[in-house]
């Protein structure tokens, strides 16, 4: 991040081309059936993208199948867009029941746009990506199916032509450990170019964006040259270090030791090991009137220790994430602040 290049720098479209194909490879797809658009921003800003690039500009409707927070914002973006969209809600700590999304599905109902998280990180539960797909492409098949894979893609497999994914969508600063700056959308390109003037506003035109790239190799807006830079950096970190099997291999383990070491401190999970994800977990809030959470934040934050607030409905719980450059020696770490910090709360250790 150190080296500054001009968007138009033949260097830095060499690095641009070198991302698009590295993220097919990874999402093992095809360059003749799909394509990589970035589009600056977080991760936010492409999900809400394919959502604007998909719904035509008349009889647009898009079906959100949603157990979280990040299944929510997709409806406030087609709200806002004064999108027609309908939600179908599930528990927050439960996958999505197939055989209710499948009623849905099947009701006759007609949407041109049907979308889901896979790893709804408000949580840590992972959604049925390929089982949902199957079921769109079976009775919604002219319906585009949207996967938000923000907080899974490189480390939780989807096949995403058996899935029938069209668009898959990611950021630089999840598990390929880049930073923030921009996002990407995995697309399959015959939707991707049927979609053509659908977008309502400029800047998110993932269709636009795709045909400029293409033809000229460089961004329509300036692009966010330094987060490109390193990112190119982490995907070669990502594909010497083995790929997505030694990546999740490596959550997985701090998964572990996190659970293991939590539950002897005396908390319980929010999601079962069933359903959860390896890249972030959330617990319960001790029912212990000496636990304070803004205080546990705090006191944590002072030991170098960052985790996360809560952001279910169904219960008071923190969520504590596993991935990007941490080890099993930092998650060791992070149980010896927490029981240390515990102690200067006046809290038991363990919780009873």
């Amino acid at each position: 991040m150190q080296v500054d290049l001009s968007s138009r720098d033949q260097q830095f479209m060499s690095c641009v081309t070198y991302i698009r194909q590295t993220l097919l490879d990874i999402a093992q797809v095809t360059s003749e059936e799909y394509t990589v658009v970035p589009l600056q921003g977080s991760g936010t800003f492409c999900v809400e993208a394919v959502l604007q690039t998909t719904s035509p500009r008349v009889g647009a409707k898009v079906l959100v199948l949603s157990n979280g927070a990040y299944g929510c914002r997709m409806v406030t973006m087609c709200e806002c867009a004064r999108v027609d969209v309908d939600v179908q809600s599930f528990p927050e700590d439960q996958p999505l029941l197939l055989s209710k999304v499948e009623e849905v599905l099947a009701s006759g109902e007609q949407w041109t746009t049907v979308a889901m998280v896979h790893c709804e990180t408000s949580s840590g539960v992972v959604n049925p990506v390929e089982a949902v797909g199957r079921l769109v492409r079976l009775h919604q098949p002219k319906a585009a199916y949207l996967v938000d894979a923000m907080s899974s893609f490189g480390v939780i497999p989807v096949n995403m032509r058996a899935a029938g994914v069209d668009y898959l969508v990611s950021s630089a600063n999840k598990c390929l450990e880049g930073v923030p700056g921009f996002g990407y959308a995995i697309c399959r390109k015959e939707h991707l170019l049927s979609c053509k003037g659908n977008c309502r506003v400029l800047s998110l035109d993932l269709a636009g964006q795709y045909l400029t790239l293409e033809a000229t190799g460089q961004f329509r807006f300036t692009p966010p040259t330094h987060s490109m830079l390193a990112f190119t950096v982490a995907l070669r970190e990502y594909i010497e270090a083995g790929g997505l099997t030694a990546r999740a291999a490596r959550y997985q383990e701090n998964r572990v030791i996190l659970v293991d070491g939590m539950k002897k401190l005396g908390y319980t999970q929010l999601v079962p090991d069933r359903h959860a994800s390896p890249v972030i977990t959330a617990f319960h809030y001790p029912k212990h009137p000496q636990f304070v959470f803004k205080e546990f934040f705090n006191k944590l934050v002072e030991k170098g220790q960052v985790i996360y607030p809560g952001k279910v409905t169904i219960a008071d719980c923190f969520r504590v994430g596993n991935i990007g450059q941490l080890f099993p020696d930092d998650m060791r770490n992070l149980l010896f602040c927490m029981e240390e910090v515990m102690k200067e709360m006046g809290l038991p250790v363990p919780l009873p």
